[in-house]
C-alpha cells in the first residue's frame, strides 16, 4: 500500500508533504506524491516546478521513503481526480493540506479539501502550514 499526498507549491503544500512523508515513513510504506495540472489552464500557481518535486522525492530519500511523483491532468474536479487516483493506487492513506478560508470563499468556490474528508473511502490526514508558514 501507500500513502498519497496532494502537492501544490505553497506553505500548506509543503506542511502536506513532510506529514506525508513522515506517515509512510512510519507506516513502511510508498509516497505518491501527486501535483495535478487542470487541463488547459496557461498558468496554474498550483502547478509545482521540477526543482520542486526533485526536493520531496529527495526529502522522501532521506527518510528512507520511496517516492513516485504523479503529474496528471484533470479537467472536471480536483477533489474527483485524488479520490480516483486514492482508489486506483489503492492507498492507505490521503494526506491534503488545508488553508483558511472565509465562509463565502468556502461557499462561491467549494472546498476540494472538504469534499475529499466527506467523500473518501480511506482515512485522511488534513494539515495546516504552522504559524512560520511551514
Amino acid at each position: 500500500m501507500s500513502v498519497l499526498v496532494g502537492y501544490i507549491p505553497t506553505p500548506v503544500g509543503e506542511a502536506a508533504a513532510q506529514a506525508a512523508i513522515a506517515e509512510a515513513r512510519l507506516r513502511g510504506e510508498k509516497l505518491l506524491v501527486v501535483n495535478s495540472v487542470r487541463e488547459g489552464a496557461l498558468v496554474d500557481k498550483s502547478v509545482a516546478s521540477e526543482d520542486d518535486l526533485s526536493r520531496i522525492a529527495a526529502d522522501a530519500a532521506a527518510a528512507g521513503v520511496d517516492a513516485s511523483i504523479l503529474t496528471p491532468t484533470y479537467s472536471a474536479d480536483l477533489a474527483e481526480e485524488v479520490l480516483a487516483l486514492a482508489e486506483a493506487y489503492d492507498v492507505s492513506l490521503i494526506v491534503i493540506g488545508l488553508r483558511q478560508r472565509t465562509q463565502v470563499g468556502k461557499f462561491i468556490m467549494g472546498s476540494h479539501a472538504q469534499r475529499i474528508l466527506l467523500q473518501a473511502d480511506r482515512p485522511v490526514l488534513a494539515v495546516k502550514a504552522g504559524r512560520d508558514g511551514h
